[in-house]
């Protein structure tokens, strides 16, 4: 075990149990720094030095750089019940994130730093989904912009890794008439679709059923992103009602992918229907909808939820190699990896 697992682990198990967001994020924040340690033993003293590490994690850090199991995991490793420990192994398996934005958009960072954060957390793919253009807020994506985006994310590629793919995407708004905010050519030239509705978010529940089994049954979407729209921080925004028996029945027939967002103040769909999703046989997309780099650590609380409910890898795209992903619906063309041979 190195020092950025450990600390990994313990936030995850530390969020598990619910403890402070903030005491969470500081041993990601060490994490992050101890990522680029040289190997073999650091005592705690030089660990303090790194930015972001306090005395505990610091301890942590040095009991790890020997391979050994820190005193304060093997403690929450004691205390944690056998849904946590599935919850972990499910994080540990992710391969890949739906759901990222830029500075394209309404993101903070360039695409090539949200490109390197996946990678560095041992991604093999991550999707770049800015907003599409009706969501002028969020500095949505013309058609134009979106075409050279494609160009920029395959310069990107073009310098990453063979084992990292930036994969070419959007969050395509779904419009009131349940179609999708751009154009069909182009959306059939990405890689991955998440369709999300973004506003309207309080219409009676026939005309949102409608728009959502539109979007669910399109062949260009393949994940149905923040279902109901929810915010739970702050004042918070109640979510949207809609028939999710039906919604789910199409999502699980078409192979649409019901997104769980990761989003602290999303935490999209809610459990009772996530439970229903479940039951209905959908598949999931375990995304963050990460607007930093930061973010991307937001991945764990998604698969403990899954976990929570008995979901297994199998069920999460995220989980998926590269290429089952990309070949895994029959409704619309893929792109076949690039070799590593």
């Amino acid at each position: 075990m190195d020092p950025n697992e450990a600390l990994r682990r313990i936030a995850f198990l530390l969020e598990w149990r619910g403890a402070s967001p903030y005491r969470v994020r500081a041993f990601h924040t060490a994490a992050d720094a101890a990522r680029d340690l040289p190997p073999g033993p650091v005592d705690a003293a030089q660990a303090e030095q790194l930015r972001g590490v306090g005395p505990v994690t610091a301890e942590v850090i040095a009991q790890a750089s020997t391979g050994s199991v820190p005193s304060y995991l093997a403690r929450l490793m004691a205390e944690a019940d056998p849904d946590a420990r599935a919850g972990w192994d499910l994080a540990a398996a992710s391969t890949g994130d739906c759901h990222l934005h830029s500075d394209w958009s309404d993101g903070g960072s360039p695409l090539e730093d949200m490109a390197d954060a996946a990678r560095a957390m041992g991604h093999q793919w991550a999707v770049l989904t800015d907003h599409s253009p009706r969501l002028t807020i969020a500095h949505g994506l013309s058609t134009e912009r979106l075409e050279s985006q494609l160009e920029a994310v395959a310069a990107v590629n073009a310098r990453l890794d063979p084992d990292f793919r930036l994969l070419t995407g959007i969050e395509c708004d779904i419009l009131e008439d349940g179609s999708l905010d751009q154009d069909e050519d182009l959306l059939g030239r990405l890689d991955i679709v998440v369709a999300s509705v973004h506003s309207k978010l309080r219409s009676e529940p026939e005309p949102m059923t409608a728009r959502l089994l539109a979007a669910a049954r399109n062949p260009h979407v393949d994940v149905l992103g923040h279902c109901t729209g929810r915010i739970i921080t702050g004042r918070g925004r109640p979510q949207s009602r809609f028939d999710a028996e039906a919604v789910f029945a199409a999502c699980a027939e078409a192979g649409t992918a019901v997104e769980i967002n990761c989003r602290p103040e999303r935490r999209d769909p809610p459990d009772d229907l996530l439970v229903q999703a479940a039951a209905a046989g959908c598949r999931f997309a375990v995304d963050t909808d990460a607007h930093a780099p930061e973010q991307l650590q937001w991945q764990s609380t998604g698969y403990a939820r899954a976990a929570r409910i008995g979901l297994g890898a199998d069920r999460l795209i995220t989980t998926w190699p590269l290429g089952r992903l990309l070949s895994s619906r029959s409704g619309r063309p893929r792109r076949q990896p690039p070799s590593t041979g």
